[in-house]
C-alpha cells in the first residue's frame, strides 16, 4: 500500500470512528464527493473546455453535463437524485446508532430537528425574504433534499421494511395515476406559451386566462401542460422558479422522497453481514441494471421528466445511483483503491458547506466568480476561447484549497 494511501485510509478513520467502535463506508463520503464536484466546479470546468473543443469528445462529454429541456435523461439528470439517494444510505447508518442510544422517538425528533434547520437553510440559499413573503421559493433543492430526508428517515423508523417497499411501490403506483389520469384545464403554463396567450386575449393577468380556461384534459405531461404543475400554480405560495411552476414543487417532492427510500434499501443492504462486500457490490449493480431498464420500459407509458421526478425517473436515477453505489464500494472498500479519493474526501465530508459557500461567498457564479477576482478580464483575456475554461479550473482549485482546509483542520459542518 502506498505512503499516500496509507494516511488517507488513517486520517479518514481517526475523523470518523464512533464512540462504539464502528466506522462509515469511506465510499459513501467519496461518492457523495463525486457527485457534489460536479456541482460545484467540475461540470462548469468540463463544459467549458467543450465550448472552446466543439466537435471533440469533449463537446459530447458537455453535452451530458447539461439538463435535459424536458423529457429524457443526461449525466446531469442524476446528480441531484444521486445526492438524495446518498441522503437515504446515510440514514441507516446515523439512525441505527441513534435508535439504538435514544430509541425511535428520539431519532425522529432527531430527524425533525435537522430536518427543519435544513429547510429553513434551503429558504435562506434561495434568496430569504429579501423581495418581500410573495417573493420567498419556499421548495427549492435544499429544501428537497429536506423533505426528502425528513420523509424517508421517518418512515424508516416507523415501518417494517417490508411495508416501507410497499409504501414505495404504491407512492410510485400513485403517483402515476395521479399526473396521468386526474384533469387539468386546458391552458399550458409555461412562460412562452402563456406570453403567447396573454397577447392573443389582449389580458396580462395569467390567473385570469387560467380561471377562464374551463375544458379540460387528462394524460398530459408536457412541461407547464400537467397535474403537477397546475397544482403547483393553484397551491405553492410565494415565488416560482419557472414562473408558473416548480422543478421542486409540492405533488414532485412525494417520489423525491421515494428516491430517499431506495437509498435507505442500498444502506439496509449494506448493513447485511451474511452477504461477503464483494456480493454485495455485484448485486447493488445488478438491481442498478434492473432498475435502469425499468425505468426505460415505464418511461414509454410516463416520461422520464425530473423537472416532475416522475416515478420512471425515480427508477432511471435511482437505478444509476445503485450502479455508482456498487462501483465505489467495490474500488474503495472492497479493492481499497484509495489513491484518488483524497479530493472527493474533502468535498464529502463538507458537501452541504461547500454548495453553500459558493452562494455566500461567490455572488456571481459562485466559486468562479471568485476566481474571476484573480484571473479574471486581462488574464482570461490572454487565453482566447479558453478564457473561460481558465477561470473554471481556477474556481475548481478555489473550491478545493477551501474544502482541504476544512477537512484538514477537522471542521465538519453538518446538520
Amino acid at each position: 500500500m502506498a505512503a499516500n494511501d496509507r494516511l488517507t485510509n488513517r486520517t479518514y478513520d481517526a475523523l470518523t470512528a464512533a464512540p462504539d467502535g464502528s466506522r462509515r463506508l469511506m465510499s459513501l463520503d467519496v461518492l457523495r464527493g463525486f457527485d457534489m464536484f460536479w456541482i460545484v466546479g467540475g461540470g462548469a470546468m468540463v463544459s467549458a473546455l467543450g465550448a472552446a473543443k466543439e466537435g471533440t469528445i469533449l463537446g459530447v462529454v458537455r453535452e451530458q453535463l447539461s439538463h435535459v429541456e424536458w423529457a429524457g435523461f443526461r449525466f446531469y439528470d442524476m446528480i441531484f437524485p444521486l445526492f438524495v439517494f446518498i441522503a437515504g444510505v446515510s440514514t441507516v447508518f446515523s439512525l441505527a446508532k441513534a435508535k439504538a442510544s435514544g430509541g425511535a422517538v428520539a431519532a425522529m425528533k432527531r430527524v425533525l430537528w435537522r430536518g427543519l434547520l435544513l429547510f429553513a437553510l434551503g429558504v435562506f440559499y434561495s434568496g430569504g425574504i429579501k423581495d418581500g413573503w410573495e417573493g420567498v421559493r419556499w421548495l427549492g433543492v435544499l429544501q428537497r433534499i429536506a423533505l426528502s430526508y425528513t420523509g424517508a428517515s421517518l418512515l424508516y423508523l416507523a415501518l417494517p421494511v417490508r411495508v416501507l417497499a410497499g409504501v414505495w411501490v404504491a407512492v410510485l403506483l400513485g403517483y402515476w395515476g395521479v399526473v396521468m389520469k386526474l384533469p387539468i384545464r386546458d391552458i399550458r403554463l409555461e412562460r412562452s406559451a402563456m406570453r403567447q396567450l396573454m397577447e392573443a386575449k389582449g389580458q396580462t393577468n395569467a390567473a385570469v386566462l387560467y380561471e377562464a380556461a374551463t375544458k379540460t384534459v387528462t394524460g398530459r405531461a408536457e412541461q407547464g401542460y400537467n397535474y403537477v404543475n397546475h397544482f403547483d400554480y393553484r397551491f405553492l405560495p410565494g415565488r416560482l422558479y419557472d414562473g408558473y411552476s416548480d422543478p421542486e414543487g409540492i405533488l414532485s417532492t412525494l417520489p423525491a422522497v421515494m428516491t430517499c427510500v431506495l437509498g435507505i434499501f442500498a444502506g439496509l443492504y449494506l448493513r447485511r453481514e451474511d452477504i461477503p462486500p464483494g456480493g454485495k457490490s455485484f448485486y447493488l449493480m445488478m438491481a442498478g441494471g434492473v432498475c435502469v431498464l425499468l425505468g426505460f420500459l415505464w418511461g414509454t407509458q410516463f416520461p422520464v421528466i425530473k423537472k416532475l421526478w416522475t416515478s420512471s425517473f425515480v427508477l432511471m436515477a435511482g437505478g444509476w445511483s445503485l450502479m455508482f453505489l456498487g462501483l465505489f464500494h467495490q474500488v474503495v472498500d472492497v479493492w481499497r483503491i484509495r489513491w484518488w479519493c483524497p479530493p472527493f474526501q474533502w468535498i464529502g465530508m463538507n458537501a452541504l458547506t461547500i454548495y453553500i459557500a459558493a452562494n455566500l461567498l461567490g455572488t456571481n457564479g459562485g466559486w468562479q466568480g471568485i476566481a474571476a477576482r484573480f484571473v479574471g478580464g486581462p488574464v482570461a483575456g490572454a487565453f482566447g476561447d479558453y478564457g473561460k475554461a481558465v477561470i473554471a479550473v481556477a474556481g475548481l482549485g478555489v473550491m478545493l484549497a477551501f474544502a482541504r482546509f476544512l477537512y484538514a483542520r477537522g471542521i465538519f459542518l453538518r446538520l
